[in-house]
């Protein structure tokens, strides 16, 4: 039985990559932070099938150990601070977890089993002004967050060490992938969470900041399944992975209040407030080289992705 070791493996992505590779039949390892209550609910259905280490991206040692005890042929770098906003507040906390982090899973995987295949996990953050209107692997960084910034580090350095240390490792370069398991802070689960309540007479309006910005949003299943072929190659590569599709905030906010029944303008508020310092205006990616070089291409059409979100959310405040 093969190995996969997830970091981050408790959020959005780690548990949906996590039951794809048990599906497989691979024995999954998570890498967990000691914690006074751990964050498990995304694991409920497979929590018994996974083995679960103690362990943390600011400490070598506990990813050397961990690492050099499963000695795992697929290594996950899901984990991070991958809130945007929060790392205008936290611009040090999120260098340290996203960017100096990846350098220390790298660095403990070159020291406990060199032989595995890593994942990079990037984000299309890292285009941020990128001066096209569709981005690609060709298109030049251009971050306008913190975390855009360390996600560009930790890319950047994943790509020295597969040149440095003929290591397999890969980035991805995911654009925004949104779950029913989407953290309530990011944009697309505060929607989908808010008509829920809205509709279940628990609040009244949905603040946004600027809703003309456009982002390109798909699946995580979807995209995790892009994780996976990436390290069943047997070249090392990166990949763009995206939908190909732009969408305003404004178009995902009418389409989940649809969802419900409700009509959007009687209840979202803009809010200046919520404004971020620099903003990208838009994101969308061409994911041409995946679709070629991995028979890769998302399943869960946008619109499907907004229903399975509200509905989601519709079920959980009817309990």
């Amino acid at each position: 039985m093969r190995t996969a070791f997830i970091t981050g493996i408790t959020g959005q992505d780690g548990s949906f990559l996590a039951e794809q590779l048990l599906a497989r039949g691979w024995r999954v390892v998570g890498l967990v932070r000691r914690s006074a209550s751990r964050n498990l609910w995304r694991l409920s259905s497979i929590l018994e099938q996974v083995d679960l280490v103690d362990g943390d991206l600011l400490d070598l040692g506990s990813l050397i150990d961990a690492l050099r005890e499963y000695q795992p042929e697929h290594v996950y770098n899901l984990a991070a601070q991958s809130f945007v906003a929060t790392s205008w507040r936290q611009p040090l906390l999120t260098g340290d977890v996203t960017a100096l982090g990846a350098a220390r899973l790298l660095e403990a995987v070159r020291i406990a089993c060199p032989a595995a295949k890593v994942y990079q996990a990037g984000s299309s953050e890292m285009f941020g002004l990128s001066g096209t209107g569709i981005q690609d692997e060709t298109t030049p960084f251009h971050p306008r967050s913190p975390y855009g910034v360390s996600k560009v580090y930790a890319h950047h350095l994943a790509v020295n060490y597969r040149e440095s240390h003929n290591m397999f490792v890969v980035g991805g370069i995911l654009f925004n992938h949104e779950s029913e398991r989407r953290g309530v802070e990011f944009v697309t689960r505060k929607i989908s969470q808010a008509v829920a309540r809205i509709a279940a007479g628990k609040q009244q309006e949905l603040h946004l900041g600027d809703t003309t910005v456009r982002r390109d949003w798909g699946f995580a299943g979807d995209y995790t399944r892009a994780m996976y072929l990436m390290l069943e190659r047997d070249t090392p590569e990166d990949f763009v992975i995206a939908t190909g599709e732009s969408w305003s905030v404004q178009c995902f906010a009418e389409r989940a209040f649809a969802v419900a029944n409700l009509e959007v303008s009687n209840h979202l508020q803009h809010d200046p407030k919520l404004l971020r310092p620099a903003e990208i205006p838009s994101l969308c990616g061409d994911a041409a080289r995946a679709r070629q070089a991995l028979d890769w291409a998302p399943d869960c059409s946008f619109d499907r992705l907004v229903e399975r979100m509200v509905e989601a959310d519709l079920e959980r405040e009817s309990r």
